[in-house]
């Protein structure tokens, strides 16, 4: 017999019980399904992550003070109160000698209480410069940033982000104009930023920004930051600027052991890549979880093949009298399990396409399949129909003619 006759044979058989068939797939559908949407949420968080890294800005370097001790007990990271905004200026003076460095921007943060008429919501106020907004791609989408005048004046003025805003004035309202209550202080506000979607991660959309002098002397009676942020010109020299300010701030900071340094130099990459990591783990672990269902499936193939032999005993008693090889009964029997498993991989496909969709659009996240997660989960339904489906196919080609004659 020719392939296509084959072919249409095992088609004409499995069709002889629709409902089998489709039970039979179900398990194959399930798993493929599981797979396909659960590597695409996994992608997608993780394109959520470096967006909401990458909108902080580009080729960024963050400066943290290091760990604060008190009575031999040593505290969090960035706890100490060993930087300054003295600090970022001399990272950005030409005299340094710092090559790469693009601009750079300090930065004093606090959760805070906000008050506005007869509402009030608690969220961060980052106390910061104008190079702010250059480095952490902030824009505005009425009023104005944070200017060099407001920062030497110590200016009582703010810029809201649009969660702020909203949750203080009302959707679509346009604040600007109006004062805010921080910490004893009235504060005018001066502008509101443009959206960006984020959440968790230092999300500015949920901020008020202030000049980093009011925030220090006139807020919180303070003359440190907490971090200062160093844009390189290009990813290519990043470590440069990274040793380079390394060494400046050591050097300022009166300190000859690198081991004793009071602050830590954060690379954007090494942010991205222990997300990434991290994202990347929890996708292989909920993929490897779901393929247990294709197993599963496969089992339940094979099952049915079982029953079809044993279903088709007289049939392939007579095909073997006839002169129909070993081969030939295996072929056929493989070609019905590889059309269930791969026909249940094709629909399982669709809907883990049309799942992780849906489930992106209610989540917030960006819808993104891989091909290379298609392809695998196709090839592996393939495979598991030619796995499982060989034993019942070795177990038909090996009955003895006279015997599956006999077989009632």
């Amino acid at each position: 017999m020719e392939f296509t006759e084959l072919l249409l044979e095992a088609l004409s058989s499995i069709s002889l019980n629709k409902m089998r068939t489709a039970l039979a797939t179900l398990g194959i559908v399930i798993g493929t399904a599981s797979v396909i949407a659960l590597i695409s949420l996994g992608n997608s968080s993780q394109k959520s992550v470096e967006n909401q890294i990458q909108s902080l800005g580009s080729n960024l370097l963050t400066v943290q003070p290091g760990f604060q001790s008190s009575g031999g007990v040593r505290g969090a990271a960035g706890g100490a109160t060993s930087l300054t905004y003295e600090d970022a200026q001399a990272i950005l003076d030409p005299s340094a000698g710092i090559s790469g460095v693009k601009n750079v921007s300090a930065g004093l943060m606090r959760r805070v209480q906000v008050i506005a008429g007869g509402n009030n919501t608690n969220t961060e106020i980052a106390g910061v410069t104008p190079a702010y907004a250059d480095v952490h791609n902030v824009n505005t989408s009425s009023g104005s940033f944070i200017s060099q005048a407001d920062l030497s004046n110590m200016s009582k003025v703010a810029v809201l982000g649009p969660t702020v805003a909203s949750d203080l004035f009302g959707d679509n309202a346009n604040p600007v104009g109006q004062t805010i209550r921080v910490n004893g202080q009235i504060l005018r506000i001066i502008g509101v930023t443009v959206s960006k979607g984020g959440s968790g991660f230092q999300n500015q959309d949920d901020m008020i920004y202030v000049p980093l002098t009011t925030v220090q002397k006139q807020l919180f009676g303070v003359d440190y930051v907490s971090s200062i942020s160093v844009q390189a010109e290009s990813s290519d020299v990043m470590t440069n600027v990274e040793n380079g300010v390394g060494y400046l701030l050591l050097a300022r900071h009166k300190l000859s052991d690198p081991s004793k340094a009071d602050f830590s130099i954060l690379s954007q990459n090494d942010i991205l890549g222990a997300a990434n990591q991290i994202t990347g783990t929890l996708t292989a672990l909920l993929s490897g979880i779901a393929a247990i269902s294709l197993i599963v499936g496969g089992i339940g193939i094979m099952n049915i093949m079982l029953v079809t032999v044993t279903e088709r005993t007289r049939e392939i008693g007579l095909r073997k009298a006839l002169g129909a090889k070993k081969k030939l009964i295996i072929t056929q029997f493989l070609i019905e399990s590889v059309i269930l498993t791969a026909s249940g991989g094709v629909l399982g496909v669709i809907l883990g396409i049309l799942f992780s969709y849906i489930i992106s659009h209610f989540i917030n996240l960006p819808f993104t399949v891989s091909f290379q997660s298609v392809i695998l989960s196709l090839g592996v339904s393939g495979m598991i129909g030619i796995i499982f489906g060989l034993y019942p196919a070795r177990k038909a080609a090996n009955l003895q003619p006279i015997e599956a004659l006999r077989y009632e």
